[in-house]
C-alpha cells in the first residue's frame, strides 16, 4: 500500500520527485551541482533525510547534494508489513536508487544507521562510491549496543532520579520503546548527544520525519537494553574494513558520549587506511553543531587523491 506524501512542513525542502526503485517508490531531493553527494540519514533507523536541513545547503555551490528517504521512512512510501524492510534491502535500494539516477560514482556521507548503510555500499557495490565519510556511526550490532549502554550510565551518573524511574519501570516489565519509559530513556538526549545541550533545539523534527511504528519492529522493543530486530542481524563489518577501496574518512564529536571518539577509533584499528577526525565542539550532530567546519573537512577530504582509500595504504592519521 502506497502512503499519502506528507503535507509540506514549513522547513525548506529543495525539489525533489519520487523513483521507482525495486518495486518501490523513494523520495530523493536534490540541490546544487557539481559532483554528487548522497547523504545518509541516521536518527535511528526510522529517520528521515530532514535531519540534514539545512545543513548541508552549503555544499551546493560546488557539489550536487541528494537527500534520500528510505523506503518506509519520511516521504517515500510505506509497506503495509513494516517487517519487509531490511538492512539488506536498504543497502539493495539505495545501490538501485545511485544506478537509476545515473549520478554514480558519489560521495557517500553516512549519519549513524546511514553509516551502516555506506560501509555495505563501499564494500559490496565499489563502482558507486566515490569515497565514505562515516559520521557518528557503527560498524556492527555490538557496536550499537555498546552506544546504548554508555547512555544509559549517562542518565545514571547525570539524572539519577530518571535512572530510578527507569529501573522502577523495567522491573514492572515495560520495555525500552514502550511509554513512559522511552520518553525517560530520551531524557538525556541533549546532555549525550551534544556539545551544547541547547543545540539540540536546532535538529529537524517536522512530521512524518520519523516512522515510530518502524523503531521497534527495527530494533527491538527493548533495545536501549538488549539489541534485536532487524539491528541484531546487520553485519558486523569489522573483519572486512580493510577491504575498503575507496578513500574512507570516520568524524567523531569530541563530546558524543554515546559513540564517543575513542570507541570510533576502532574503525582506525581495523582499518588503518582510514583518516579519523575528531570535532572539538560537537556531540553526535556535527552537522548541526559545526556545519562550516564540517563542510571544509568534507571539500579538504575529496580533493585528496583517491588512491589514499585502497586497502594497502596505510597513511590515514588518527587524530
Amino acid at each position: 500500500m502506497n502512503a499519502p506524501t506528507p503535507d509540506p512542513s514549513p522547513l525548506h525542502h529543495p525539489p525533489g520527485a519520487h523513483h521507482d526503485v525495486n518495486g518501490r517508490r523513494l523520495w530523493v531531493e536534490s540541490e546544487g551541482s557539481g559532483e554528487p553527494v548522497l547523504v545518509l540519514a541516521g536518527f535511528g533507523p526510522a529517520g528521515s533525510h530532514s535531519v540534514f536541513h539545512p545543513f548541508f545547503t552549503g555544499l551546493t555551490v560546488d557539489h550536487q547534494v541528494l537527500y534520500v528517504d528510505l523506503y518506509g521512512r519520511g516521504r517515500s512510501d510505506v509497506p503495509e508489513d513494516l517487517t519487509s524492510i531490511t538492512f539488506a534491502s536498504d543497502v539493495a535500494d539505495v545501490a538501485a536508487l545511485i544506478r537509476t539516477l545515473d549520478v554514480g560514482p558519489v560521495h557517500v556521507y553516512g549519519f549513524s544507521y546511514g553509516g551502516l548503510i555506506g560501509q555495505a555500499l563501499a564494500l559490496d557495490h565499489t563502482d558507486l562510491v566515490r569515497s565514505l565519510v562515516l559520521a557518528n556511526s557503527l560498524h556492527s550490532p555490538e557496536m550499537w549496543q555498546a552506544n546504548h549502554a554508555n547512555i544509559n550510565r549517562e542518565i545514571e551518573r547525570q539524572l539519577p532520579e530518571n535512572w530510578a524511574e527507569v529501573l522502577r519501570l523495567r522491573a514492572e516489565g515495560v520495555r525500552a520503546t514502550q511509554s513512559p519509559l522511552r520518553e525517560l530513556l530520551g531524557s538525556a538526549s541533549r546532555l549525550v548527544r551534544f556539545f551544547n545541550p541547547d543545540n539540540a533545539a536546532l535538529v529537524t523534527n517536522e512530521p512524518g520525519s520519523r516512522n515510530v511504528g518502524l523503531y521497534p519492529l527495527f530494533v527491538g522493543e527493548d533495545i536501549d537494553f538488549i539489541v534485536g530486530g532487524e539491528v541484531a542481524r546487520i553485519p558486523d563489518f569489522r573483519p572486512r574494513l580493510r577491504e575498503l577501496a575507496v578513500p574512507t574518512m570516520v568524524l567523531a564529536g569530541r563530546y558524543d558520549r554515546a559513540l564517543y571518539p575513542e570507541l570510533q577509533r576502532d574503525f582506525v584499528r581495523h582499518a588503518p587506511q582510514i583518516d579519523f577526525r575528531v570535532m572539538e565542539r560537537s556531540g553526535s550532530f556535527i552537522h548541526v553543531e559545526e556545519p562550516d567546519l564540517l563542510l571544509g573537512t568534507l571539500r579538504d577530504f575529496w580533493k585528496r587523491p583517491a588512491t589514499d582509500g585502497s586497502p594497502d595504504d596505510t597513511s590515514g592519521e588518527a587524530r
